[in-house]
């Protein structure tokens, strides 16, 4: 069940409705998240829910075995490690069998050995990697002691498949997730008022924004040889708002619904086409999968706190596995490798990237330097997506030398309509920059105005929207 069809239109109201007027107690309300996030998800197709509850199950008992082998520090790190392998087992077969077959027969065959490897034909599970990051998270933060395994079935199976968050994140921590489902929830109305606001804005920048970018992508990609160089970067341009607009207002929408049942997730972006530097972009794009690769990863290799080149090293294996996290394409590790070398740039030439407060943060318009570094920051990122959205490496060279070398050929035509949706995403994000959201009116006193705002906001959802159904993009992740 996606959250740009009619079917979640219904599907939010009624288990709203249900979880505050009906089941009025903790225990009802988590068996109710539990059930409708099982509905949720099995709406794409039932077998889902067969991996989705191996995991639970696995993750659960661990957390259990820990705890219950305090002070036995070996056979605490062996069920650990024992569950880390089950749940990357999974993943590994519906996500990376076929890929890791593919690349090591083609190797056997360039060394002159013909290997024919089964392949399986399996259908990739929706949401997979989010949520066996989170699952993962939890048996960890366990074995370190930073919470205490839960017994109530229940409760976990609830932070596991909480329907906002479960298929594209944010990867939420058990510290902060599953304590939530262990404590009575009130219903405040303000919260909830502006979790619709916050569901608002996600369902703009989807369908307005990133929707309307996608037909101008979609429709150009396969025929970028024929096209004036100019507008090559033009397409490269609506794809860097179109994931931008795709993924983060379905992390708003995932926010904003969980709002609404008093559960609180955290921010997973951060307005980053503003940020000033690559690694500034990284504190402010999908945070949640950042910090978790930060926590779970680069710590514990050492993370900065140790020789320069041992620093490119543990950044150079974050982004080769996010890379691959993304999906069993070479293009995405290529793709997270040339920001961890962008990022080595910065430490090779000492620059400070440290600064984490917003980019003009007393003042209406950014400095010069801050202009300049913010569009350097914003070339390298477009560029970047180009390495993520192409089918292969061959064709990132192809479009590289297209952009470069097609002159003003062709004659195709650019929607200015997108430019304007672009624009306009830009100027109220940089209007509301220093928000949780940009949707976030409540210091407008003049009811008059804020429900002015509302009505055009909803309005442009039907009048803007494609016609054409478009699925988030990160449903593949």
């Amino acid at each position: 069940m996606a959250f740009n069809s009619f079917e979640y239109l219904f599907f939010l109201p009624i288990v709203f409705i249900l979880y505050w007027f009906v089941f009025k107690t903790r225990r009802w309300q988590n068996l109710l998240i539990v059930v409708a996030s099982y509905i949720f998800y099995g709406w794409w197709d039932w077998r889902f829910l067969v991996l989705i509850a191996l995991t639970s199950v696995f993750s659960f008992g661990t957390g259990l075995l820990i705890e219950r082998n305090e002070g036995k520090r070996p056979k605490q790190k062996f069920f650990s490690a024992a569950n880390i392998i089950i749940n990357l087992a999974i993943l590994g077969i519906f996500k990376y069998f076929n890929f890791f077959i593919d690349n090591f027969s083609e190797l056997c065959r360039s060394f002159g050995f013909e290997a024919d490897w089964p392949t399986l034909n399996v259908i990739l599970p929706v949401g997979i990697s989010f949520y066996t990051f989170q699952a993962l998270s939890y048996s960890i933060d366990v074995y370190r002691g930073n919470i205490r395994a839960t017994k109530d079935p229940v409760e976990f199976f609830a932070y596991i498949s909480f329907f906002p968050q479960l298929v594209a994140g944010p990867i939420e921590r058990a510290t902060n997730l599953l304590p939530q489902f262990q404590h009575e929830r009130s219903f405040q109305y303000d919260r909830a008022v502006d979790g619709c606001r916050q569901i608002l804005w996600g369902l703009f920048k989807k369908v307005v924004v990133a929707d309307n970018c996608a037909l101008m992508v979609n429709k150009y990609w396969d025929s970028f040889d024929t096209m004036p160089s100019v507008h090559i970067f033009f397409m490269l341009l609506f794809f860097t708002f179109q994931i931008y607009g795709d993924f983060s207002g379905y992390s708003d929408i995932a926010i904003g619904s969980a709002r609404l049942f008093g559960i609180n997730l955290m921010r997973n972006f951060n307005v980053p086409y503003f940020s000033r530097s690559i690694p500034e972009f990284w504190r402010r794009w999908h945070i949640s999968l950042m910090t978790w690769f930060r926590d779970y990863i680069y710590f514990p290799l050492g993370g900065s706190r140790c020789s320069r080149w041992k620093v490119i090293r543990n950044t150079l294996i974050v982004f080769g596995v996010s890379g691959l996290w993304h999906g069993a394409n070479w293009t995405f590790v290529c793709w997270g490798l040339y920001h961890a070398l962008l990022i080595s740039l910065y430490i090779l030439l000492g620059i400070n990237t440290k600064n984490k407060d917003i980019v003009a943060n007393n003042r209406a318009l950014p400095s010069l330097k801050e202009l300049g570094q913010m569009l350097l920051t914003f070339i390298l990122v477009v560029y970047g997506w180009l390495i993520f959205r192409a089918e292969n490496i061959g064709q990132v060279w192809d479009i590289t030398r297209a952009m470069f070398t097609n002159g003003s050929v062709g004659s195709e035509t650019v929607r200015t309509d997108a430019f304007i949706y672009c624009g306009l995403l830009l100027v109220i994000e940089w209007i509301q920059r220093k928000r949780e959201h940009a949707l976030d009116i409540s210091g407008i006193r003049q009811r008059w105005l804020r429900w002015t705002i509302y009505v055009i906001f909803v309005l442009s959802l039907f009048a803007l929207t494609p016609r054409t159904f478009s699925e988030f993009i990160y449903f593949q992740f």
